[in-house]
């Protein structure tokens, strides 16, 4: 009898040092720098899922406020946000898919990036939601009324390019902005509209290719370019004409019509990445979950492809909440070779309740990358 307490209590013994192993491996990290000369990026995925339902704005502002808390311990340089900033660019009413009109969805997105006016720049791509088309496939967009350098000073130190939207307007939906210094290494941040126009793929091409940016690293966002398959997107591009009215809650739509002189990702690839000896790393969102790939350009240098949209996570678009507060950190190491790629949740990081939930560690969310 004594034999068999013996082996029970060495048996409980092994299973709370076992216990107090594992809850020490998985005990909450605070993300922070893997090299205290690092500086990092913040992708930010499609917000149009927050911005749309008035009870999940504020977790869009979550998010803001803790980039905005952590801009000196993560040494963050720049926000960069894939599109679809709002849901719809032209609603006035509610229905099955929002509360919130355009008007205050372009005030919930345009407010998130406030939080960092006159203290880090940013970068706000255009993605399909943000824009409105005639039945010829023209489009329009809100997005010069709540996007302009006007409201941050950084925005306006550091932009050095910028070219005009489909009505000929002076735009930040195609814009570049320059870094230099970055641990030695000089960076164009570039971003061009969703479904680039031929005239807008000429311009960021010639923009790569100017003498003064010969030697830096150029990082390029835009809305649709990776698919979650690894692979550039194809096909025609095309958008919903909303018609206006609704029938039993729902708006009724046209046929979706194509969008003339735009590209896909393959032909982005084609006409602008691959041709351009400097354009390093291509950030996009637009389809649900994860994607990466890389490939040589006509230089034979690594071009990273990275693809991150959380927006169906949280339950969805209809009945979810935006998102989970799903944001990617891009940690640039001094070594100018070398990228760490980590996926954070600064919603399931504020409690300790969920904090257990707020990293994805899976090979599609954590990774390294390394320039050549």
């Amino acid at each position: 009898m004594k034999k068999n307490l013996f082996y029970v209590l060495i048996l409980a013994g092994f299973v709370l040092f076992s216990t107090s192993v594992t809850r020490a491996q998985s005990a909450y990290q605070k993300p922070a720098l893997e090299n205290k000369k690092s500086f990092t990026v913040i992708m930010l995925p499609d917000i149009q899922n927050y911005v749309k339902w008035g009870t999940n704005q504020p977790i869009l502002e979550l998010m803001s406020a803790w980039i905005d808390n952590n801009i000196d311990s993560l040494n963050i340089k720049m926000v960069m946000c894939m599109g679809d900033l709002v849901n719809n660019n032209e609603k006035i009413t509610t229905d099955y898919d929002g509360d919130q009109t355009t008007q205050q969805q372009w005030e919930a997105a345009s407010r998130a990036f406030d939080r960092f006016n006159g203290k880090i720049p940013y970068i706000a791509a255009t993605g399909n939601h943000d824009y409105s088309i005639d039945r010829q496939g023209n489009r329009s967009s809100r997005y010069n009324e709540f996007f302009h350098t006007e409201k941050n000073y950084l925005n306006q130190k550091y932009l050095v390019q910028n070219s005009r939207d489909e009505q000929g307007q002076q735009t930040l939906a195609n814009s570049a902005y320059e870094l230099k210094n970055l641990n030695g290494q000089d960076y164009l941040f570039l971003t061009v509209e969703y479904a680039p126009r031929d005239t807008v793929l000429t311009w960021a091409k010639k923009v790569a290719a100017m003498q003064e940016y010969k030697n830096h690293r150029i990082v390029m966002s835009t809305h649709s370019y990776l698919s979650t398959k690894d692979s550039t997107g194809g096909g025609d591009l095309n958008w919903l004409f909303w018609e206006p009215y609704r029938e039993n809650n729902m708006i009724q739509k046209s046929q979706r019509i194509k969008l003339p002189s735009a590209n896909n990702g393959k032909q982005i690839w084609e006409k602008l990445v691959q041709p351009s000896s400097n354009i390093e790393l291509v950030l996009s969102g637009h389809y649900s979950g994860e994607g990466y790939r890389k490939d040589k350009n006509y230089k034979g240098k690594t071009v990273h492809q990275i693809l991150f949209d959380a927006q169906s996570m949280g339950g969805g678009g209809r009945i979810g909440n935006g998102g989970d507060g799903w944001l990617r950190i891009l940690e640039f190491f001094p070594d100018n070779k070398t990228v760490k790629v980590r996926t954070f949740s600064p919603l399931f990081g504020i409690s300790p309740t969920s904090q257990q939930n707020a990293w994805k560690k899976d090979p599609r969310n954590e990774y390294t990358i390394r320039f050549d």
